[in-house]
């Protein structure tokens, strides 16, 4: 089959995992990448790298870089024409890809590399020590980044006046509208969600490139412990995603006939066949059901359309997994079975979840498993998440090209046109129906010490309105602790605090 010049390929990826014994041992994250960028240029067998289009770096949060793709670019002496970054968000590196892919299908740009890394263990480990790294500080003389994407605010400013902005609040809560609409009991949900946890575990443990390669049972990741405490009610700290990593990874990627002419070896080609990238409602608020991802439902059809290949057909799936309600939302929303492997990796929690590079990660592994597949007709598919299962961006990948080139597109129309809920405000709500409201979703925070002290709980009004309730009283949040809250009806005041 006769391939066309301008086609994009994946043709080199780098991981690299940094455990320290010791800080001296600690690299800053500008290093991690640029090791990762180093064994992706070995991994395609460049010999010599030529000037680049594009060096782009997912936004990092572990230290602060005037222009982190050009101090990248400087330590391996890279020449590159655009040095860019991205908004926060987990699904930076797909939509990345996706760009970058539609840019070299119209033959705007020849080769290009995406990275992204972390260092948040050694500055957690450097803060309980009480030690100074000795990291570099951010150039103000360096060019500004480019900003590839248009950033986006995804909480409203109802929801940061109430301090409802973390993704450990909000995560917890689309676990407990899951756990009602499955009609689960508390007990029956949380053995359901620790067995496809230990599966997830299972899968991070046999990975080369995981943090954590501990195995760990049902049992082990739903027991409360001093090692495993309560973090956002119902998730103990296992089921959240380990964000204190230092990883870092890095993918090159460029047209055919750019592979050509650098001598690439064909066995190292991966092919994007097709992307989509889409959003739900930006404010959780406005979100018709805390249970429902209609985004990730319009996104996954649309991509496997343009790729000709249903998902159920794909054999290597990794779905964005930094909580249970992630995977499940995608899973629901794409047409596949929890009982199957939804990781290539072992997910955030256990592959280790570098802020917003994560899928930088599994797309590396995903290329060396499609590369070392017995299976010429294996394919992969990549769901990406970013905010609160916010912003969606959909890859599908061969080691075959796709007869129409790479195909790319967003449903974006079809979800704004979709149902949304008003916010009420909480003086509204409160003189609504005498302040009563029914919960639909919840989750109550607990301390360091793993004692309940935040209680934090969507409500639906009578007028079919969304409208937010809280209490930091610790006798409120224990209440909550114990039993099914979803579907109660509870009373507020005009400041939108839970009575009982």
């Amino acid at each position: 089959m006769s391939i066309d010049p301008r086609t994009p390929v994946l043709v080199g990826q780098g991981q690299v995992v940094n455990h320290i014994e010791s800080l001296r041992d600690a690299l800053e994250p500008t290093e991690l990448i640029a090791d990762a960028v180093r064994r992706a240029i070995k991994d395609a067998e460049i010999v010599s790298l030529p000037e680049i289009d594009a060096l782009h770096v997912v936004r990092l949060l572990s230290w602060k870089y005037a222009n982190p793709a050009l101090t990248v670019a400087s330590m391996l002496q890279i020449s590159a024409r655009e040095h860019g970054t991205t908004p926060h968000g987990g699904n930076m590196p797909q939509l990345l890809i996706n760009r970058l892919s539609a840019q070299i299908q119209r033959g705007e740009l020849e080769l290009a590399i995406i990275a992204g890394g972390e260092a948040s263990n050694s500055r957690a480990k450097a803060h309980r020590e009480n030690f100074t790294l000795n990291w570099s500080e951010p150039q103000a003389d360096l060019p500004i980044a480019k900003n590839i994407v248009e950033d986006v605010a995804m909480s409203s400013e109802a929801e940061i006046a109430r301090k409802i902005i973390l993704p450990i609040q909000i995560y917890p809560m689309f676990e407990s509208a899951i756990r009602a609409q499955a009609d689960r009991d508390i007990e029956q949900h949380q053995k359901f969600i620790s067995e496809l946890w230990s599966r997830f575990s299972i899968v991070g443990s046999s990975n080369a490139f995981a943090w954590s390669k501990n195995a760990l049972t049902a049992e082990q990741i739903r027991t409360v412990s001093p090692k495993n405490r309560m973090i956002g009610l119902p998730y103990p700290k296992v089921m959240n995603s380990n964000n204190q990593v230092d990883m870092a990874a890095a993918l090159i990627i460029c047209s055919v006939d750019k592979a050509r002419q650098l001598g690439i070896p064909k066995e190292k080609w991966i092919f994007p066949l097709a992307g989509a990238d889409c959003h739900e409602h930006y404010h959780v608020s406005n979100r018709f059901s805390l249970a429902e991802t209609p985004a990730i439902k319009l996104g996954g059809k649309m991509v496997c359309e343009l790729a000709g290949k249903p998902v159920q057909d794909v054999s290597l799936i990794d779905l964005y997994s930094c909580f249970p309600s992630a995977v499940q939302l995608g899973a629901k929303s794409l047409g596949l079975s929890l009982d199957q492997q939804l990781t290539i990796t072992g997910g955030l929690s256990f592959a280790g979840g570098p802020w917003n590079n994560y899928v930088m990660h599994a797309i590396a592994t995903m290329m060396t498993k499609l590369r070392h597949s017995t299976n010429s007709s294996d394919d992969a598919f990549i769901w990406a998440n970013g905010g609160y299962a916010t912003k969606h961006s959909f890859g599908i990948y061969s080691t075959d090209p796709s007869k129409n080139g790479f195909r790319h597109g967003s449903p974006q129309a079809e979800i704004d046109a979709l149902e949304k809920r008003e916010l009420a405000p909480p003086d509204q709500a409160a003189s609504s129906i005498s302040g009563k409201a029914t919960i639909d979703a919840f989750t109550v925070m607990h301390d360091r010490d793993g004692q309940p002290e935040t209680t934090i709980a969507s409500t639906l009004l009578k007028d079919s309105r969304r409208a937010w309730a809280t209490s930091s009283d610790p006798q409120i949040a224990k209440s909550f602790c114990d039993g099914e809250w979803v579907g109660k009806q509870i009373t507020l005041d005009s400041t939108g605090s839970i009575l009982l």
